[in-house]
């Protein structure tokens, strides 16, 4: 069993959801990452995502675009974002996946990447800009360093396509509640819901985790009832980053009162729906 099924599971038998954190990896340096990323373990979240800082993010909002930024004039990219992960995995014990574009992982090399990812102690990668269909020597690259590969489905991929996406991830699925970029929404669309429905019919599927646009115990809580196992918040998030570049400790205060009631309703005995 995989370190991410293995997480999904213990929040299975403590009857709540997945709370998966993304923060950029350096924004707005390292220290204060790996101290985000301490404080939101301690909170109760469930794993950690890590963006790599890269100069054309296509699928992330301007939330997100800004933190890249930030991180880029920081002196971070991919060999620095291992670093962290890392050091994030030593300091709070989570599994952490690393969230990256093609273009940084190519320029590294597939096997160098996936040889300093799995040192480094990552547990899964996400490349949203690489088509499952031409994933071949990646999928194969990254069993064989033993690092789970997550691929994203969205409200218009087809039933065919769909089920190439969830059999092809191996820690958990990636389903885009939205249709456009990332970002804090006011609410979660019909469509995510539906999405969640038609990825659980599949067979053999790995656990399912719904990400862009959630940003609310209320959404959590919506999206458990529709049968996710996880959820995943950036964007938010990194507003609160964003607005405390100057204070740190303000900065993690923050972050813990936003968290906490996140955490509160991912505490909910629903998976009677989830067999």
């Amino acid at each position: 069993m995989n370190e991410l099924t293995y997480a999904f599971q213990k929040c299975r038998s403590e009857a709540r959801i997945a709370i998966i954190p993304f923060i950029t990896a350096g924004d707005p340096n390292p220290s204060w990452t790996i101290r985000i990323v301490e404080t939101l373990a301690e909170e109760g979240t469930s794993l950690i995502e890590l963006g790599v800082p890269f100069s054309d993010p296509i699928a992330d909002g301007v939330t997100i675009q800004a933190s890249s930024e930030r991180a880029l004039r920081a002196g971070v990219k991919l060999k620095e974002t291992l670093k962290i992960a890392n050091k994030c995995r030593e300091e709070c014990g989570l599994p952490i996946v690393l969230l990256s574009y093609l273009n940084p992982i190519y320029r590294m090399g597939l096997s160098s990447f996936f040889e300093q990812a799995s040192s480094a102690g990552v547990s899964g990668i996400i490349v949203p800009d690489l088509p499952v269909e031409e994933a071949g020597e990646f999928i194969e690259m990254a069993k064989r360093h033993k690092v789970s590969t997550i691929f994203l489905a969205s409200p218009t991929t087809s039933d065919k396509r769909l089920e190439r996406i969830v059999k092809s991830s191996t820690g958990f699925v990636y389903l885009v509640s939205v249709k456009g970029v990332t970002g804090a929404r006011e609410k979660i669309s019909e469509d995510a819901f539906i999405l969640i429905q038609r990825a659980r019919r599949i067979a053999g599927r790995p656990p399912i985790a719904v990400g862009f646009g959630v940003s609310s115990p209320t959404h959590v809580e919506m999206l458990a009832k529709a049968g996710s196992e996880g959820v995943i918040i950036g964007s938010a998030l990194i507003k609160i980053i964003e607005q405390n570049l100057t204070d740190i400790d303000k900065c993690l205060e923050m972050l813990k009162n936003f968290i906490r009631p996140i955490i509160e309703v991912s505490r909910i005995d629903n998976y009677t729906l989830w067999e």
